[in-house]
């Protein structure tokens, strides 16, 4: 039986950063049958993640705009040679439909993979932040009752905050006069 890997190694506990997923000392390719099914799907993700980021990086590319603006003035300019029939109007309602169905996907992956890479960041800023809470650092995972309850009271904290600041404003103000 596999072991499972820890979504999350403590790679900084050791001063040397860990390998991505997947890219472990001596990963196979996918192909190789000797992986186990953890092994084999940290592997299939880790190609779907690499293609997903590569395609989103060109797709934001003027070129692809260009590409995609080229594609419709030639299928609108073929409408007089087909006589605008129903399958000239098919391959491209079918075109767009299957690139808007795959796009969605990429766009999903590329924003769940920021939004990690985010809160990574800012968890590592509590955390290093002395007299901070770190219990936000994991805010992420916390239900959405426990977020409304937590909203409220750094709303509160906030609002406390303010109104001291005023009155101190307003105590150096008649100071000043």
């Amino acid at each position: 039986m596999a072991r499972k890997r820890p979504k999350n190694p403590p790679a900084a506990a050791s001063g040397r950063a860990s390998p991505p997923v997947g890219q472990e000392a001596g990963a196979c390719s996918p192909g190789a049958s000797h992986l186990t099914a953890d092994q084999n799907h940290q592997t299939w993700s880790h190609l779907f993640s690499e293609l997903a980021c590569k395609t989103a990086h060109f797709t934001g590319k003027p070129l692809a705009f260009l590409t995609a603006t080229f594609l419709v003035v030639v299928w609108a300019c073929t409408g007089p040679l087909f006589h605008y029939s129903d399958t000239w109007q098919l391959v491209i309602n079918t075109s767009t439909t299957i690139v808007t169905f795959l796009m969605v996907f990429l766009i999903q992956h590329t924003q769940n993979r920021d939004t990690l890479a985010v809160q990574l960041k800012l968890s590592e800023l509590i955390i290093a932040v002395r007299g901070a809470e770190n219990r936000l650092a994991a805010a992420e995972d916390m239900t959405e009752d426990d977020l409304e309850r937590l909203h409220e009271e750094y709303r509160v904290r906030a609002e406390q905050t303010l109104d001291h600041l005023e009155q101190r404003r307003g105590k150096n103000l008649q100071r000043a006069s």
